[in-house]
């Protein structure tokens, strides 16, 4: 069940409806558990039953954490939920590319070896709300929060269906205090989630789909492209991944904003990022700083020896590629991102450079500006391609070293895709520190009405392709 899609606005008519008509909290809780299961089970139902298993016996083990005493029982408990999480997501994500690997492996020893067929059905979402649970669990054994007594609240903040399958990865203390207290719908929370529901929709729908995709798809489905049309694929698929996985989280922040909630925000203008650490400070804010504060600090982070803080540097993007999926090229988009950042530390330390763009002169943050969106873009083709080799294609084709193979990408299309990818990056250095919901909820009235019926009719005419996001699939 997508956001783009006929039943999904019939299922939030009817969660709405049933969330207003029910008296008592929760109540009302219970149909928003209820609601998300449904939600989720619509793609797979017996995946539901591994959604709830996991909750419970997170639940249950987090309980039982303030009171053990340090020491090895309590580390035993937290190995015991980190184990189970990174054996069930290894499973379902990681095993046939493990076996392929070890197959290759052997080969190169001269051993033959076939790997069992691995028909393994990902479920949905599964490295979203696996890393939900985990900073849950985290934060209780560091003793940052304490575990919640209330299963249903447990259930409901893994489940809650605007940001379950892609996101925003949520934290206990950016939602547990939400469902404690009673939410409910507002006149004023219904404006802002139609509002936020109808720019997603416009980015996932018009832009996304329908004008940023057929250029990427014909780049990147072609056997071979000439410097033109690797260069106009690279530009349309940073546009589409971001107002793909942009939109999705436009839309969860506008379903949640409809039924009285705030989810934090996942994105904030990142084409107009100076520098790649600024990137990662608007880009997927929520998986960054999860990585920053579970991964990276726990390494070590910026408490070591400059060697050691740049190892722990690329580790932790390395680790974020391979979370985007099990292939090659993820790997490599997440080292790249790895190799920039330690470049930008290393060089920032020796030019004495402020870690605060606001401070660079207007040249510098142009120039740096402009080199950071290249770095993002170039990485961009990696993680669209579909293996390594084609990614070394594409690498080629773009500095001219591939034969001229041109074609692929219409004129038209072009051209339309360039203005859009041009007006995106106008939009990002415009309101380079604004969030989509501030924006929203300071136009005047009549200019946001004109606004936000041009895009719903932009919606309502797209062809489209009725394309997943892009996001389900990790």
């Amino acid at each position: 069940m997508q956001f783009d899609s006929l039943t999904f606005l019939c299922f939030f008519a009817l969660v709405l409806a049933g969330y207003a008509a029910l008296p008592g909290w929760r109540a009302q809780k219970a149909w928003l558990l209820g609601a998300s299961y449904v939600f989720y089970a619509a793609w797979n139902p017996p995946f539901v039953l591994l959604l709830i298993a996991t909750s419970s016996f997170d639940w249950w083990i987090a309980r039982r954490l303030p009171a053990t005493a340090p020491g090895a029982k309590r580390k035993r408990l937290l190995w015991l939920i980190l184990l189970t999480h990174l054996g069930v997501l290894a499973y379902f994500k990681y095993s046939a590319f493990a076996l392929e690997n070890f197959a290759a492996l052997l080969g190169t020893l001269g051993i033959a070896y076939q790997p069992p067929a691995m028909d393994i059905v990902l479920p949905v979402g599964i490295s979203f709300y696996t890393f939900h649970s985990l900073s849950y669990c985290f934060d209780v054994y560091r003793e940052r929060i304490r575990p919640t007594d209330s299963w249903l609240d447990y259930a409901l903040y893994v489940a809650f269906f605007p940001q379950l399958v892609a996101g925003p990865i949520v934290r206990w203390t950016q939602m547990g205090h939400q469902f404690e207290a009673p939410r409910r719908i507002t006149a004023q929370g219904l404006g802002l989630g139609f509002a936020l529901l109808t720019l997603g929709l416009f980015e996932k729908v018009f832009l996304a789909d329908g004008v940023f995709a057929p250029v990427a798809n014909a780049a990147f489905g072609a056997e071979a492209v000439g410097a033109h049309d690797a260069w106009l694929g690279m530009l349309a698929f940073s546009g589409q991944i971001f107002c793909d996985f942009a939109g999705y989280s436009t839309c969860a922040l506008g379903a949640a904003a409809a039924l009285g909630f705030v989810l934090p925000t996942n994105f904030r203008n990142p084409y107009a990022a100076i520098g790649f650490s600024d990137f990662w400070r608007r880009w997927h804010i929520s998986l960054s700083s999860w990585l920053r504060d579970y991964l990276y600090i726990a390494l070590g982070g910026n408490r070591v020896a400059p060697l050691r803080r740049h190892a722990n540097l690329m580790l932790t993007m390395l680790i974020g590629g391979l979370w985007h999926g099990a292939a090659w090229n993820f790997v490599a988009w997440g080292g790249l991102h790895g190799a920039y950042l330690v470049i930008e530390h290393a060089l920032r330390q020796r030019l004495g450079l402020s870690r605060d763009p606001a401070d660079y002169g207007l040249a510098l943050k142009l120039g740096y500006g402009l080199i950071t969106l290249l770095g993002v873009m170039y990485a961009w083709v990696w993680f669209r391609s579909g293996s390594f080799a084609q990614g070394w294609d594409f690498s080629r084709a773009l500095v001219g070293l591939a034969p001229e193979a041109t074609g692929h990408v219409q004129g038209f299309e072009g051209g339309l895709m360039l203005a859009a990818f041009a007006g995106l990056l106008l939009v990002h250095a415009r309101w380079r520190e604004r969030e989509a919901r501030d924006w929203l909820a300071r136009l005047p009235t009549l200019p946001l009405a004109l606004l936000l019926s041009v895009m719903l009719i932009l919606v309502v005419l797209s062809p489209g392709d009725g394309q997943a996001f892009i996001y389900f699939q990790f």
